[in-house]
C-alpha cells in the first residue's frame, strides 16, 4: 500500500514538472515569434535617430604565438558586445520569463553590428564541437552576444633593442560599414576593465607588464568611424637568448684566446683554432638572424655578435703579428740570427768556389784514375752533404727548442689586452642597453 502511494506522487510530480516544462517552452516559442512579426533585420535600431552603442569586452584566455618575422601575434579570447534593440523588447511582468539564451541561429534573424577588427589577419570563430557562440536577450530589448575566437593582428615592431625590448601590440575594433552617426562602439566596463585576463596565463617569449584601452574616432573616406582599441605591453624574456647566443659566443672568444699560450711555432694548430672559431661565430651570426625579418637597422644581438666576432678575428691577426715579426725566434735574437745567417751565406759562396775547383780537378782526375774511381769519391761527397744538411737542421731545431719556445712579447700582452677589452665592453653593452 505505501509504495503504491509513492509512486503515484512520483508520477503526479513528474507530469506536473513536464506539463508546466512544455506550457514555459510554448510560452517562450510564442514570444520569439510574437517579437519577431514585422521585424526588419536590415535596419539597425534606431534608425534615422541617434546612433546605436554597441559595448564590447575581451577576456583573454591565452596569447601566442608572437612572431617576430611576420610582425604578427595571435591570442585566444571571449569577445562579447553587448546593445540594446528596443524591437526585441517585452514585458516582463506580463511574459513568464524575463531573460532568455537563444540558440546561435536567432542571429540570422535578427540585427547584429557588423564589427571587424582594423589590424586583423587570419581571425577565427571556434567550431568544435558547435559554434562557440551564444545570444542572451533580455526584457527590455538588449543583445548579449558572446564568441570564442582566435584573433591574429599585426603587430609593428621596434626590434633596435631585440632581445632586451618591450613591445607594444595593438587591436582596433570598429563597424566596417557602420559610420560614427550610425554606430558608435565603447568598453562596456570602462576603459581601466576593457579586457580581463585569465588566472594563470603565461607566455613562452614575453610577460605582459600593462593594458592600455581607449576609444576615439577616426576618419576613412571622409566618414567619421567609431573605434575602441586596445594596447598589450609586452616585455621579452632573455633567458633563451642568453643561453642560445649569448653564453656561446662569450664561450668562442675566450676559446680563441687558448692560442696565445700555444707554442707560436705550431702555426697549423693556431690557424686551425682561429679558423674553426671563425667559422662556428659565423653560423651563430647566420641562426640568430632565423627567426628576425630583414630589417634596415642593427638589433642589440647584431652588435653583440658582430663585437664577439670582431675579437675571434682580432685572435687570427694577432697570431700573423707574432709570426712576421718574430718568426726566427724571439725578438731579441734575431740579429743573432741575422748574422749567423750572413756567414752561412758567406761560407756558401767559398764552398761555391771551392767545388768550381774541384770540378777542375775532376776532369784531370778522370783521365788520371778512371772513370770509376771518380764514382765512388762523388758517391762519398753526396752522402757527406746529405749529412752536412741534415746536421745543420738539427741544430736549427735545437736552437729552437732552446730559443723559440719562450714566450713572444706579442702573446704576453695579448693575455692580458684581450681580456680587459672584451669584459670592458661587456659592461658598456649591457649597461648601455640594460638602462635605456
Amino acid at each position: 500500500m505505501v509504495v503504491a502511494i509513492t509512486d503515484f506522487i512520483f508520477y503526479l510530480i513528474s507530469f506536473i514538472v513536464v506539463t508546466y516544462a512544455n506550457n514555459k517552452s510554448d510560452d517562450t516559442t510564442a514570444l520569439l515569434d510574437r517579437i519577431l512579426q514585422g521585424y526588419d533585420k536590415r535596419l539597425r535600431p534606431g534608425f534615422g535617430g541617434l546612433p546605436t552603442t554597441v559595448k564590447t569586452d575581451i577576456m583573454v584566455r591565452s596569447m601566442g604565438p608572437i612572431s617576430e618575422k611576420k610582425m604578427i601575434y595571435s591570442m585566444d579570447c571571449y569577445f562579447r558586445q553587448y546593445w540594446i534593440d528596443k524591437r526585441l523588447s517585452f514585458n516582463a511582468s506580463v511574459e513568464p520569463i524575463n531573460q532568455v539564451t537563444l540558440n546561435v541561429k536567432m542571429l540570422n534573424k535578427i540585427w547584429a553590428p557588423d564589427t571587424v577588427f582594423l589590424n586583423g589577419g587570419h581571425s577565427y570563430v571556434h567550431m568544435i564541437t558547435s559554434p562557440n557562440k551564444f545570444v542572451r536577450l533580455s526584457a527590455n530589448g538588449s543583445v548579449y552576444l558572446s564568441q570564442r575566437l582566435t584573433i591574429k593582428a599585426t603587430c609593428p615592431m621596434h626590434l633596435e633593442k631585440f632581445p632586451m625590448d618591450s613591445q607594444k601590440c595593438p587591436l582596433f575594433v570598429a563597424s566596417f560599414a557602420y559610420g560614427s552617426n550610425d554606430v558608435s562602439y565603447k568598453w562596456r566596463y570602462g576603459d581601466l576593465k576593457a579586457v580581463s585576463i585569465a588566472g594563470g596565463m603565461t607566455m613562452s617569449q614575453f610577460d605582459l607588464i600593462n593594458i592600455e584601452a581607449s576609444h576615439f574616432t577616426e576618419f576613412f573616406k571622409g566618414v567619421p568611424h567609431s573605434i575602441v582599441s586596445v594596447n598589450f605591453h609586452l616585455r621579452r624574456h632573455t633567458g633563451y637568448f642568453l643561453i642560445q647566443v649569448y653564453v656561446p659566443c662569450c664561450l668562442l672568444v675566450v676559446l680563441s684566446w687558448v692560442s696565445f699560450w700555444i707554442n707560436r711555432e705550431a702555426t697549423a694548430d693556431r690557424i686551425a683554432l682561429g679558423t674553426t672559431t671563425v667559422l662556428t661565430m659565423t653560423f651563430l651570426a647566420l641562426d640568430s638572424r632565423d627567426d628576425l625579418p630583414r630589417v634596415s637597422y642593427s638589433t642589440a644581438l647584431d652588435v653583440y655578435v658582430a663585437m664577439c666576432f670582431l675579437f675571434v678575428f682580432a685572435s687570427i691577426v694577432q697570431f700573423a703579428g707574432v709570426h712576421h715579426f718574430t718568426k726566427y725566434g724571439i725578438a731579441e735574437k734575431q740579429e743573432g740570427f741575422a748574422a749567423s745567417d750572413d756567414s752561412d751565406d758567406d761560407s756558401e759562396e767559398e764552398r761555391y768556389i771551392h767545388e768550381e775547383r774541384i770540378n777542375v780537378q775532376r776532369t784531370d782526375s778522370v783521365a788520371k784514375h778512371g772513370f770509376c774511381y771518380m764514382c765512388v769519391q762523388c758517391l762519398g761527397k753526396f752522402l757527406k752533404c746529405l749529412l752536412h744538411s741534415r746536421n745543420n737542421k738539427f741544430k736549427r731545431h735545437v736552437r729552437n727548442a732552446l730559443g723559440l719556445n719562450s714566450v713572444s712579447k706579442i702573446d704576453k700582452v695579448s693575455r692580458v689586452l684581450f681580456p680587459m677589452a672584451f669584459t670592458t665592453l661587456n659592461i658598456v653593452y649591457w649597461v648601455s642597453y640594460l638602462t635605456h
